[in-house]
């Protein structure tokens, strides 16, 4: 899951990005509204922890141009400001969520899950598959009961064609969602090839169906079987 830390205290978006990538997240930060504004024109996240009070520009401005370019991101407003016209504007904007500083990350990482579980997963923690099952709270896969044991950017790329079931993912795409901004420095996409060969060998050892087809020229399709 991609996480994007718009925050201009730098002390504090370190420590967010620290506390959250002990969760799994793979976190990228953007100090101010220009760079924030960049990269979310560009990427897609799972979840945007956006502060209203940026040096060069109000983060609510930032909400306004992700629901006019109609992105799914998920957004938790974070800010000192504990007004509720801004939490009402906020939301009203399309934000998931809104929290207080100074506020506990313990208490973030819960709400960022239940933002991400409601909006990729609609509200579910638990993702079945006939034989197959993602344990989204947990972090890991079973097969008939039996637990499977992939590395976390194989569990990564399990998860984001699962969540997107039926639909083809190109390669950028699948780059982009376990790598983020670092794709930019790679020469080419071979590393998906081999996250994806390594993957269906471990699951249809563990014996799990083949759901994942390769579709030439386009990417990948998670298909299960009805």
């Amino acid at each position: 899951m991609k996480i994007l830390i718009v925050e201009d205290e730098i002390e504090l978006s370190i420590s967010m990005a620290t506390y959250l990538k002990g969760e799994s997240y793979l976190c990228e930060i953007a100090h101010d509204h220009r760079t924030a504004l960049d990269k979310i024109e560009v990427f897609d996240y799972d979840c945007i922890l956006l502060d209203i009070s940026l040096t060069d520009g109000n983060g609510l401005n930032l909400l306004r141009q992700l629901k006019a370019n109609n992105k799914t991101d998920g957004v938790i407003i974070i800010s000192a400001r504990n007004s509720i016209d801004d939490k009402i504007e906020g939301l009203n904007l399309g934000a998931d969520d809104f929290i207080s500083k100074p506020f506990y990350l313990s208490e973030l990482s819960a709400r960022i899950k239940a933002v991400i579980r409601r909006r990729r997963f609609e509200g579910t923690s638990v993702l079945v598959f006939n034989e197959l099952v993602i344990d989204i709270e947990g972090k890991s896969v079973f097969i008939e009961d039996k637990p499977v044991d992939l590395t976390r950017k194989e569990y990564d790329l399990l998860l984001y064609l699962a969540s997107n079931k039926n639909r083809i993912i190109s390669k950028n795409a699948i780059a982009e969602h376990l790598s983020g901004d670092e794709i930019m420095s790679y020469d080419n996409l071979d590393f998906i090839y081999s996250h994806i060969k390594n993957l269906k060998r471990k699951l249809s050892m563990a014996g799990c169906s083949d759901y994942i087809k390769s579709m030439y020229g386009m990417g990948y399709k998670f298909e299960p079987k009805p």
